[in-house]
C-alpha cells in the first residue's frame, strides 16, 4: 500500500517523459500524503490526447453523497478493483498515471515504525496506475484520484506490512 511518496522533478521533465504539453504549476514535494493535490496524467477527449492536471489524492466516486470518503480510498487493490463499486466506474472509463520518484513503506521496530524510501535505482521519474472521478455538489466540483496497487514483491514483503 502507497501512503506517501515523493515527486521531486520538475513537471516539465515529467510533461517530456510522458508526451504532455500542458503543465500545472507545482514545487517539488518530499512527502505527499493523502488529501493532498497530486500531479496525474490521464487522456481526455477534450484535451485529444494526454494532459498533466492536480487532482486530490483519495478517490471520491461521483455518486458519494459526502467527499470526506476519499481519505479512505487513497489505493484500489489491483485484484479487487473490478469489483468494487467505488472503483468499477472509473476502471472502465477513468484511468491515468500518478508521477512519482519514491515512496514511502514503514516497518515496525518493536512499537516504532520505521520508514524506508524507495526509488529507481537509476533514480528516475516513474509513475503509478491510477483512476480519477470528478464528485459535484452543491456547486462544488472535486477532482480526485487514487493509486492502483498489488501484493508486495519479494523485495517489498520485507518491509511492509
Amino acid at each position: 500500500m502507497c501512503g506517501r511518496y515523493t515527486l521531486r522533478t520538475d513537471l516539465r521533465e515529467i510533461a517530456k517523459q510522458f508526451g504532455v504539453t500542458e503543465v500545472p504549476s507545482m514545487t517539488p514535494r518530499y512527502n505527499i500524503s493523502p488529501t493532498q493535490e497530486v500531479a496525474i496524467i490521464k487522456v481526455t477527449d477534450e484535451a485529444q490526447g494526454r494532459e498533466m492536471d492536480l487532482y486530490r489524492w483519495g478517490l471520491i466516486p461521483s455518486w458519494a453523497k459526502d467527499p470526506s470518503i476519499g481519505s479512505k480510498m487513497i489505493n484500489a487493490r489491483a485484484e479487487t478493483v473490478a469489483e468494487k463499486p467505488s472503483f468499477r466506474e472509473a476502471l472502465k472509463r477513468r484511468r491515468g498515471l500518478i508521477p512519482a520518484d519514491g515512496f514511502y513503506e514503514w516497518a515496525r521496530a518493536g512499537s516504532r515504525k520505521q520508514p524506508y524510501y524507495f526509488r529507481m535505482k537509476n533514480e528516475q521519474p516513474f509513475a503509478f496506475a491510477g483512476l480519477w472521478e470528478s464528485w459535484q455538489s452543491d456547486g462544488e466540483r472535486i477532482n480526485s484520484c487514487t493509486i492502483i496497487t498489488t501484493e508486495a514483491n519479494e523485495l517489498l514483503r520485507q518491509v511492509h506490512e
